[in-house]
Order: structure tokens, then sequence, then C-alpha cells
């Protein structure tokens, strides 16, 4: 898929993309930088952000590691600054970072609880609040990462449903707010996508998850992270413009179905095996 865009499709734009040192997001700041973009990625860990932004630079595109916990604001808006006087533009937003644990809401602490509220839903708060006074206006997008539990209850993922269904509202309401500026909002919501930190934590016994929950999905496979990338970068292009208010899954039909076997899966997970010899 990544022939169909032109190699100058984000030329002369820039991009601020949290949660980009690794995974999902990381793929979408490598195919923006592609595009022609300017790239800001941000992390907690400030070496693998640098990392990320090497290889991009390596490859010949441009971009810049940073650290920021999304879960402060000053730091999410000195990062933002960092970039504007970097790059001296901001045209794309990336709330992409999230927390993610595989735990029963009863045998949940209200800490953990909290920890993915605060990194997933006030980060995303926080990223794009923050990041409005730099937008060009028209013609900027901010783009939330949410995920297919923000509308289908999941058991062991109360955390993860109740944060990304928070997100997708955020940008609902936002696009009504920021839409008269030019700024559009959206969201895109993957399905399990393979080779992913995220999906490896909620699989935790491998094939045998892997295979039980693939098999309940239409298309029958994971996604792949150049996918949700290559989606990304639709939405960023002008082809888009059009596209405003709503969050976008990417899950080969997974929510046409519903995530029944997604959580009986994660429940299943969680229970002791037989050590029987």
């Amino acid at each position: 898929m990544k022939d169909v865009f032109q190699p100058n499709l984000l030329a002369g734009k820039a991009a601020f993309i949290t949660g980009g040192g690794s995974g999902i997001n990381q793929c979408i700041a490598e195919r923006m930088a592609a595009a022609g973009a300017a790239v800001t990625i941000v992390g907690r860990d400030l070496a693998k952000a640098q990392r990320a932004a090497a290889a991009i630079n390596a490859a010949g595109g441009r971009a810049i590691g940073l650290s920021a916990d999304v879960r402060d604001y000053d730091q999410v808006s000195a990062a933002l600054h960092h970039a504007q006087r970097e790059f001296g533009r901001l045209d794309i937003v990336v709330a992409g970072a999230a927390g993610n644990f595989v735990a029963p809401a009863m045998d949940m602490s209200s800490k953990g609880f909290r920890t993915v509220i605060d990194i997933d839903l006030i980060g995303t708060f926080n990223t794009v609040h923050a990041a409005h006074e730099y937008l060009a206006k028209p013609g900027s997008l901010v783009l939330a990462i949410s995920a297919v539990q923000s509308t289908m209850p999941t058991a062991t993922q109360s955390h993860v449903c109740a944060a990304k269904a928070g997100v997708d509202m955020l940008m609902k309401t936002l696009a009504v707010e920021w839409g008269a500026q030019g700024i559009r909002c959206v969201g895109i919501a993957p399905g399990p996508v393979g080779d992913t930190e995220g999906m490896r934590r909620l699989a935790p016994d491998g094939q045998r998850s892997w295979d039980r929950l693939l098999g309940s999905i239409p298309s029958g496979r994971a996604g792949a992270r150049e996918e949700i990338a290559s989606l990304a970068l639709f939405l960023a292009s002008g082809a888009a413009d059009y596209i405003n208010g709503v969050v976008l899954p990417i899950d080969g039909g997974q929510t046409a179905v519903g995530g029944h076997e997604f959580g009986a899966m994660l429940v299943d997970s969680l229970r002791p095996r037989s050590t029987s010899i």
C-alpha cells in the first residue's frame, strides 16, 4: 500500500507524535517522514525516541526525538515549543501514547485504573490542548490513536474501554469546536496488530491466544503496523480534507462481530494451566 502515496505528499509539513518511539506510532512517524514531513517523536524514554528519530534521519528524513510524559501538561507544552523552534510550524498532531495491562476490574487497583486513564485520556487532552496554539490554521490535523475497546466492552480491559471511549468523544467534541478554525480532529481505532508490545501483553500465552482471537475476526488475520500507518498518512493528506469528527476502526471486521471472543480469550489467559505430567 505504501506505493500509493507520493514521496512528497506531506512536503513542507511538520508532525508531532507522542508514543512515537516504538510500535504503531513509530511506524506512523516513519511513514510521515518518508512522505516529506518533519517529525518530532516524543516519549518518556528519551533514548528510545532519539533512536527512532536517528533511524528516520539515516533514511533521509528529518526528525528529532524528545522526552515528555504526556500526563504532565508542562512537559508536553515544553516539547511542543521545542518542536516549533526546530521546524517552525505544526500541521499534524498524533496523540498515540498509551498504556495497558490485563486485569479483571475487581483485581485492579484504583491506582492502576487511573494510570491508564491518565496516560490515554488525560495524556491525549494534554497533547492536543497544548498543541492548539501552534497548529497551522486552517489545514491541520489532530489524530488520536484509539482502540476497538472504545466501543467493545471487553473483559479485563475496563480501564482501556473507559479511557478510549473518552478519547473518541474528545475527538468528536473538538471537531465540533475546532472545525470552523480549519482543524480536523479524527481518531483511528486499531484492532489486533501483530508484532506490537500491546498485543504481546494481551496474548500472554502466545500462539494459542492468537489463533483463537484471529479465528474470530472476519478477515482472519491480525493487522500490520504499516496498515495503520497508511490510514494515518491518508488522513493527513489532502484527499481526506472532508473527514472530520469520526473514529475509524481498522480491525478486519472485529467490531462488526463484537468483542466476546476477545474478552473470553483474555479471561482464559489468566486461568492457571495444568501442571500434570
